[in-house]
C-alpha cells in the first residue's frame, strides 16, 4: 500500500517537472548590451527600420564655351530616409558601362580615381561642389556614410562635370547612374 501511494503521489509530481520543462524552452528575449544602440531614438522598440532613397531628377548640364574647349556642370540632391539608429552608407557607381553616348559619339568617365581636376573629353562627379572630380566606376563606390536616424532625411548634393574639346558632335550625351543605400548594422 505504500509503494501505490508513492507512486500515485510521484505521477503528478512527474507530469509536473515535465510540464516546467517544456515551458522553459520557450525563447528567451534580451535586450541590447548596455551602452549600445542609440538612446531616445525614435525608433519603436522591436520595429523593423526602414531605408529609402529619393532622387532629385536627372541631371542636365549645359555646355559653354571656355577656350578652345567647352564645359558643364550640374547637380541634384538624394534623399535618404532611414529609422536605422545606426546609420546608413551610399553608394554610387554605373552598372552599364561609364561612358556617355549619343549615338556612335561618347565622353568616357575621368580616369581620376581621387578627386582633381577633368582631362579633355570626360566626365565625373564630386560632392562637395568643386571643380574637382572623380571617375565614376561599374562597381559600386562609397559616396557617403551617415551616423544615426535621418526620419526627415538626409541630403547629398551631387554635382557631375564634362569638358570636351569643340570638334566632339553636338546633341545629348546620357549614361544611367545608380544609387544603393544601405542601413548600417552593429
Amino acid at each position: 500500500m505504500l509503494i501505490r501511494l508513492q507512486a500515485a503521489l510521484l505521477r503528478p509530481l512527474i507530469l509536473l517537472v515535465i510540464i516546467l520543462w517544456v515551458l522553459s524552452l520557450q525563447q528567451t528575449v534580451s535586450a541590447s548590451p548596455f551602452g549600445q544602440g542609440v538612446f531616445g531614438a525614435h525608433v519603436p522598440f522591436g520595429s523593423a527600420t526602414s531605408l529609402s532613397i529619393a532622387l532629385g531628377g536627372n541631371v542636365s548640364l549645359s555646355l559653354t564655351p571656355s577656350g578652345g574647349n567647352f564645359t558643364g556642370s550640374g547637380s541634384h540632391t538624394i534623399t535618404v530616409i532611414s529609422t536605422d539608429v545606426v546609420g546608413y552608407s551610399l553608394y554610387v557607381y554605373s552598372p552599364s558601362g561609364t561612358t556617355m553616348t549619343n549615338g556612335s559619339a561618347t565622353i568616357p568617365a575621368s580616369t581620376n580615381t581621387t578627386a582633381g581636376p577633368l582631362s579633355v573629353n570626360s566626365w565625373g562627379y564630386n560632392t562637395d561642389a568643386s571643380s574637382n572630380y572623380l571617375g565614376m566606376t561599374t562597381t559600386p563606390v562609397l559616396l557617403k556614410s551617415a551616423s544615426g536616424p535621418y526620419e526627415t532625411g538626409d541630403n547629398t548634393a551631387v554635382t557631375y562635370g564634362v569638358l570636351t574639346d569643340i570638334t566632339k558632335a553636338a546633341g545629348s550625351y546620357t549614361v544611367s547612374v545608380t544609387y544603393t543605400g544601405v542601413a548600417t548594422n552593429e
